[in-house]
C-alpha cells in the first residue's frame, strides 16, 4: 500500500442507518490537487473532518506524516461573536504586517475589502464571515489546505481570484488542495485529480472535472449500470461541455475524438426557436420593459426593502478602518426630481426617502387600528398627504437611465459584484419595487415565479407532509411533450417516493431548495426569475435542475455566481456594473476583462462613452446602446431568436472565417489519421518480442510522436472552435 502524507486505512463509518465509508483506503500525496464530489450526505465535508482528527472513524485509522500541518475551511466557522475582524481572522496583525506582503495584502483586500476592521465578527453578515473566515485560513502556511463550499457567498470576481490564488499558493509539487464544492467551473480550472463519494466508496478520476465527466461516462458505459437517467444527465453535461462551454475554453482536460464519439447522438441540450414559439404562445410579445428606468437609495441602513448586497456594502463603507477593496465597484451617484401628491408615493418610499418612509408607516399603522376598531379606514386616517410639490432625491443609483426589454422566451443571466444591486434589479421586474424615475411595463399575461435565496414560503409549510402539499396542485403536467404528475417530477428532481410522507421540516437544505423548486413549476408561472439557484445543491443536482429548466417554456432570467451554470441556462449573458445593464457577448469572461480593466485603472468603457457624448441625446428615444445593449432582448430584436449559438458574435468574420472552417476540417481528418497509427503502433508493440528493447524502444518514440501531435492538433481545434462560434 502507498504511503500518504495522509490517507485513510481501511475507514468505516455509518451514522445512524446510513454507511458512509465501508472499508475506505485512500489518501493525499504532495503536489495533489483533488476536487471531491458527490451527493449531498454522501460524506464529502465528513471525509474533510476525518483527515482534520474532528470524526473519529468506526474501524481502520487515518494516517498522517510527522509534522504535517492541516487547515480546514469548514461551513460553520469557528470565530468569536465577540472579537473583532483585527483579532479573528487577521489575528492581531497590524496594518503594516499584512500590507507590506503582496500575497497576505492580495487575501486581506479580496476578502475583507469593505470591511472594518473593527467591526465585530457577531455584527457581520453571514458572507462577511464566511470570507473573515476564509481571510484567517489562507494568512497561514498550510502542508494541506482543505476547502469545503469556499465560493458561498463569494462574487464572480473573487471566485475567479480565488481560483488564482490557490493553482499559484504553491510552487508545483509542493502542498496539497482537497476542495468540495457545486462550483463547476472553480474545479475545473483548479483540480488536476477528482474523488467522487458514492455508496459507501471513493473513486478517483484523473483531471478536472471535464475529464471526470469523459470518465464517468465512458466507466457507466462499460458497466452497462441500470442508472438510466443519472447517465443520461452526465452525457448531456459532457455534450454541452466539449460544445463550447466558454468557462473552460482556455483548459483542455479531455481527448476529443472519445468525447465526441461518447455525445454524438445527444442532441442540443434545448431547442430555443420552439421555446420561444411555445413561451410566444403563453406570454404575447411583451413580457417586461424597463424604459429609462432610474433607481437610487436614499435610506438609513438596515431598511427591509433594500438590496441586501447593497446594504451590507454600505453598511461597512459606514464604519471607520475599512479595508480598501482589491476590486472596487463603479458606483453612479446623483439626483432625480421626483413630482408627488402625496409622501407615501412608491417611489419615494422604495427609494428610502425617510420622510416618506415614516409617513407609509403612519398610514399603516392607521390603518390597521382602523380595521381592529372596525370603523372607516378615512375618517381614521391621519393627514399624511400634501400638495403637489417635486421632491429631490439623492444617493447612491442603483439603476441609472437603463432600457432593458425582455421578451417572450428569452434566456437572461446577471452578472454583478456584491453591493452592485442585483436583487434591486430583480424586484424592480417583478414589480415589488416602484423605480425613483422611468418605467416598467409588465405584459398582461405576465405570471411571475421568483426562486429567492430564502426559503421563508417554504417553511410555512413545515408541518405538512409532502404527500399533502402536492395534493394543492393540479394531478398532472405536460412536461417536454409527456403527461407528468407532481410526484414523478419530484422524483426527476432527486427525491423518493418514500419520502412522500416526510414532512417539509424534515427535508434536508439541498432537499427544501428542490422542494422549493418544484412548487415554483407547479403553479406554472410564465416567467421564472432566480437568485442564486445552485445553492445547496451538489453537482448531480445541479445537471438536473439544468435539465429540467431546458424543457421549460417561458422566459427565465437567472442571478448567478457560479458561472458555469449560468452560461449553461441562460442563452445571454449581462453584467449589472455602474448602473448600468451590459451585454456580455463573451459570456462572464468579458465580464472579468472589464473589472480587470478597472482594476488596472482604465476604463473599458472610454469607447462608448465617448461615442456617445459625440451623438449627443438625439438617439436617447431609442435607448443608448452601451448602457442598454441588453434592449436586444426585445421581441423584435432579439439575437437569440432561432438557434443558441446565434447569441454570441462570432470572433472570426469573412475569409478568415472560412479559412478556420477549413482549417477545422481539416485537422478533425488528421486526428482520425493520427488515432489508427496509434492503434496500429500499439498493435505492434503488443506483438513485438518483449526481449527486444531496441526495437520496443523504436516504436515507443514513434508512438509518443504521434501522441504529441495529436495533443498539439486537439489544442488548435479547440481554440479554432471557440472563435468559429
Amino acid at each position: 500500500m502507498p504511503t500518504y502524507d495522509l490517507g485513510l486505512e481501511h475507514v468505516s463509518l455509518a451514522f445512524a442507518t446510513k454507511n458512509i465509508f465501508t472499508d475506505v483506503t485512500q489518501g493525499v500525496f504532495e503536489g495533489d490537487r483533488i476536487g471531491i464530489v458527490g451527493k449531498n450526505g454522501d460524506g464529502k465535508s465528513t471525509l474533510l473532518h476525518l483527515f482534520k482528527g474532528t470524526q473519529e472513524p468506526d474501524s481502520g485509522r487515518v494516517t498522517v506524516r510527522n509534522g504535517l500541518t492541516f487547515g480546514m475551511l469548514d461551513q460553520r466557522d469557528p470565530l468569536d461573536d465577540n472579537a473583532t475582524v483585527r483579532e479573528a481572522a487577521l489575528e492581531g496583525r497590524e496594518d503594516y504586517e499584512w500590507a507590506a506582503e503582496t500575497k497576505s495584502r492580495e487575501i486581506v483586500e479580496a476578502l475583507l475589502g469593505g470591511i472594518s476592521l473593527d467591526a465585530k465578527i457577531g455584527s457581520l453578515s453571514g458572507g462577511q464571515r464566511r470570507r473573515a473566515d476564509l481571510a484567517r485560513l489562507l494568512l497561514k502556511d498550510w502542508d494541506i489546505l482543505a476547502l469545503d463550499e469556499p465560493t458561498n457567498h463569494l462574487d464572480v470576481v473573487t471566485i475567479h481570484w480565488l481560483a488564482e490564488h490557490l493553482k499559484n499558493r504553491w510552487p508545483s509539487g509542493q502542498g496539497a488542495l482537497l476542495l468540495v464544492t457545486h462550483d463547476r467551473w472553480f474545479l475545473d480550472e483548479v483540480c488536476e485529480s477528482m474523488w467522487e463519494v458514492h455508496d459507501g466508496v471513493i473513486d478517483p478520476f484523473e483531471g478536472g472535472y471535464s475529464a471526470y465527466m469523459l470518465q464517468r461516462v465512458e466507466r457507466d458505459r462499460q458497466a452497462d449500470v441500470r442508472e438510466t437517467k443519472r447517465r443520461n444527465l452526465a452525457r448531456k453535461e459532457l455534450a454541452w461541455l466539449t460544445r463550447g462551454a466558454r468557462a473552460r475554453s482556455t483548459k483542455q482536460k479531455f481527448h476529443v475524438k472519445a468525447a465526441r464519439e461518447l455525445i454524438a447522438d445527444v442532441p442540443p441540450v434545448r431547442n430555443t426557436l420552439e421555446l420561444k414559439q411555445m413561451a410566444t404562445s403563453r406570454l404575447g410579445k411583451q413580457v417586461v420593459d424597463l424604459i429609462d428606468v432610474t433607481q437610487i437609495f436614499e435610506h438609513a441602513q438596515g431598511e427591509a426593502d433594500i438590496d441586501p448586497d447593497v446594504a451590507e456594502m454600505e453598511a461597512s463603507a459606514s464604519r471607520v478602518d475599512v479595508v480598501p477593496a482589491m476590486y472596487a465597484e463603479p458606483q453612479a451617484h446623483g439626483s432625480v426630481e421626483v413630482a408627488v401628491d402625496d409622501l407615501t408615493d412608491p417611489r419615494l418610499v422604495d427609494a428610502g426617502v425617510p420622510e416618506a418612509r415614516q409617513a407609509a408607516q403612519a398610514a399603516r399603522q392607521a390603518e390597521e387600528e382602523s380595521h381592529e376598531s372596525g370603523g372607516d379606514a378615512d375618517e381614521s386616517t391621519p393627514e399624511v398627504t400634501s400638495a403637489a410639490r417635486k421632491v429631490t432625491v439623492t444617493g447612491r443609483k442603483i439603476l441609472d437611465d437603463v432600457t432593458w426589454l425582455i421578451g417572450p422566451g428569452d434566456r437572461f443571466g446577471i452578472v454583478g459584484a456584491n453591493g452592485a444591486g442585483k436583487s434591486t434589479l430583480l424586484k424592480i421586474l417583478d414589480g415589488t419595487i416602484t423605480p425613483t424615475a422611468g418605467h416598467v411595463n409588465i405584459g398582461k399575461t405576465v405570471k411571475f415565479a421568483v426562486l429567492s435565496q430564502r426559503l421563508d414560503e417554504l417553511e410555512k409549510l413545515g408541518k405538512y407532509k409532502i404527500k399533502e402539499v402536492l395534493s394543492r396542485y393540479k394531478p398532472s403536467y405536460i412536461v417536454d411533450g409527456k403527461e407528468t404528475t407532481p410526484g414523478q417530477m419530484m422524483e426527476r428532481l432527486g427525491f423518493e417516493s418514500a419520502q412522500l410522507m416526510t414532512p417539509i421540516k424534515d427535508l434536508s437544505g439541498g432537499q427544501k431548495r428542490r422542494m422549493q423548486l418544484l412548487l415554483i413549476l407547479l403553479d406554472e408561472p410564465n416567467v421564472l426569475i432566480m437568485d442564486e439557484p445552485g445553492n445547496d445543491l451538489d453537482t448531480d443536482m445541479l445537471a438536473v435542475m439544468e435539465d429540467l429548466l431546458d424543457t421549460w417554456p417561458g422566459t427565465l432570467i437567472v442571478v448567478s455566481h457560479d458561472r458555469y451554470l449560468l452560461e449553461r441556462v441562460t442563452d445571454q449573458q449581462f453584467a449589472l456594473i455602474g448602473g448600468k445593464i451590459r451585454h456580455l457577448p463573451g459570456g462572464v469572461q468579458d465580464y472579468l476583462d472589464m473589472t480587470e480593466a478597472i482594476k488596472n485603472g482604465k476604463d473599458p468603457f472610454a469607447d462608448e462613452n465617448a461615442g456617445k457624448a459625440g451623438k449627443g441625446r438625439k438617439n436617447s428615444d431609442a435607448g443608448d446602446p452601451a448602457t442598454t445593449a441588453p434592449s436586444v432582448g426585445g421581441a423584435a430584436s432579439s439575437p437569440s431568436t432561432g438557434d443558441s449559438s446565434s447569441a454570441s458574435t462570432p470572433k472570426l468574420t469573412g475569409k478568415a472565417f472560412h479559412d478556420a472552417s477549413k482549417r477545422v476540417s481539416a485537422i478533425e481528418r488528421k486526428l482520425a489519421k493520427l488515432e489508427e497509427q496509434k492503434a496500429d503502433l500499439e498493435a505492434q508493440m503488443a506483438a513485438h518480442d518483449p526481449s527486444d528493447y531496441e526495437g520496443l524502444g523504436k516504436l515507443n518514440e514513434q508512438l509518443q510522436a504521434v501522441t504529441d501531435e495529436s495533443e498539439s492538433l486537439e489544442m488548435e481545434w479547440m481554440e479554432l472552435s471557440e472563435q468559429l462560434e
